[in-house]
């Protein structure tokens, strides 16, 4: 028990150690207005460097995404129709494509389908 408990000590005080010891001994400490700004070839930037992302955008993407995994959930569905009963097959791929239809339907009914408004 002691050995353990001496274990868990150890494990806790070291890596603290050392992120104190990191933290005196990091360069980082000054911040000038040089290193903080982004780099343009010397010269002062012209705008911010932090451009707005577009949230329509983000979006989509994650709708992509979606589809996207749900297409690779679809595929494997040809091969087990040879080895699976064909009322139940039929049934079970009928409601997930059922499922697939009606999130593309309510996302296209929230407009998150339309690029621009």
């Amino acid at each position: 028990m002691l050995i353990l408990s001496l274990s868990t000590i150890i494990s806790f005080i070291l890596p603290m150690m050392v992120m104190i010891m990191a933290t005196m001994l990091s360069k980082k400490m000054i911040n000038d207005r040089e290193k903080s700004s982004p780099f343009e070839c010397g010269f002062d930037p012209k705008n911010s460097a932090r451009m707005p992302f577009s949230l329509r955008f983000f979006l989509i993407a994650v709708i992509f995404l979606i589809f996207d995994v749900e297409i690779a959930l679809i595929l494997p569905i040809v091969i087990i129709m040879k080895s699976s009963n064909l009322m139940i097959w039929t049934m079970s791929t009928a409601f997930f494509i059922i499922i697939l239809l009606m999130g593309l339907y309510h996302e296209w009914k929230q407009g998150a389908l339309q690029w621009a408004e």
